[in-house]
């Protein structure tokens, strides 16, 4: 890296500073782990001096130091884990009312609100692609783009049925109801990773309108594009620009395809080990949010917090960092099965 070949090409440095951090990245808990066990082996040495002082002193700091290093050991898988190359991307966020009617759609806007704190709370960007909002406020669909460092790496787990338990404010009678809405997670596709051919898609105008056919677009300027080969319909009414929303409208295309090829790769590895396909699927219940106790609960992990207003606010970095902790254990158990 201090080479001058390497210092004047800005790619070729950028490549090393990437692989350095890395290296970095493991090299560390590595290093902290040998100083332990040199540190723990001259504490050993103790136990057998002639002055009991001594002896009481390195029995104590044996007891430390085994502790301590057997949290580095687990510090050193978790770095020699392999790190998902998608986790540095950009995020499209899918979420669609499920079960429940309006309700649910008012509840897809809460979901919507959430993550948009979230990403804000995170210095993130937040675009919306496509929506499809109703009268009282809330979401049959909407589609966003969440561009900023690490975003699928945090947001990844979230893919799934969320579960709400609450007084509707459709409902007269004060009746709790269960409504549900859907979340898809799928990192942002680069285009070298999706060749689509312009053979294979069906592109059609429309005019965009808005919830009960208000604030109607008067020129063609929304955009529907369908896949030929797979039948993925996307389409974007958001921009005044037919050209905006043909562009927005690929994005999520992209992003469906490369979901699509991914979920095919770890079909063809399933049949060969398992593998942990199913977590995350939009066909399991994941979360439930039970407005009367204030209750958050992710059934995944056994996981709850009485802090619902604040999980809805944006604030959900106590449950993601719960999740991943999971996911990484499962993944240190797996490795040492091995």
């Amino acid at each position: 890296m201090a080479s001058p070949e390497v210092l004047k090409d800005v790619e070729l440095y950028q490549k090393y500073s990437k692989e350095h951090a890395e290296i970095k990245r493991v090299l560390e808990p590595y290093r902290n782990l040998k100083a332990l066990q040199e540190r723990l082996e001259s504490a050993k040495a103790l136990l057998d001096d002639p002055d009991e002082e001594i002896r009481r002193m390195a029995f104590e700091e044996v007891e430390r130091l085994t502790e301590e290093l057997e949290q580095a050991e687990k510090e050193v898988l978790k770095a020699l884990l392999p790190k998902d190359p998608r986790d540095e991307r950009n995020v499209i966020l899918e979420i669609r009312a499920g079960t429940g009617g309006e309700e649910a759609a008012l509840f897809a806007a809460d979901l919507f609100r959430m993550y948009s704190r979230y990403a804000e709370r995170k210095g993130w960007k937040v675009e919306v692609l496509d929506s499809h909002p109703t009268g009282l406020g809330g979401f049959k669909e909407v589609i966003a783009l969440i561009q900023g460092k690490g975003a699928y790496s945090r947001l990844k787990h979230e893919s799934g049925v969320h579960r709400v338990q609450r007084i509707p404010v459709t409902e007269s009678q004060g009746r709790i109801h269960t409504s549900t809405a859907t979340v898809a997670v799928l990192p942002e596709a680069e285009e070298v990773e999706v060749q689509i051919d312009p053979k294979d898609l069906k592109v059609e105008v429309f005019r965009a309108s808005g919830p009960g056919g208000q604030h109607v677009n008067k020129t063609e300027t929304a955009v529907r594009i369908t896949h030929i080969p797979t039948g993925i319909v996307v389409q974007c009414q958001d921009e005044r620009s037919q050209h905006q929303n043909r562009a927005k409208a690929m994005k999520v295309l992209m992003a469906r395809l490369l979901e699509l090829k991914r979920k095919e790769q770890e079909e063809k590895i399933a049949k060969e080990r398992k593998s942990q396909i199913g977590t995350g699927e939009r066909s399991e219940k994941i979360r439930t949010y039970n407005f009367p106790q204030n209750r958050v609960t992710d059934h995944r992990i056994g996981f709850t917090t009485y802090r619902l207003q604040e999980v809805l606010d944006g604030e959900l970095d106590e449950i993601i960092e719960a999740l991943i902790a999971s996911k990484e254990a499962e993944a240190i158990k797996l490795m040492e099965e091995a």
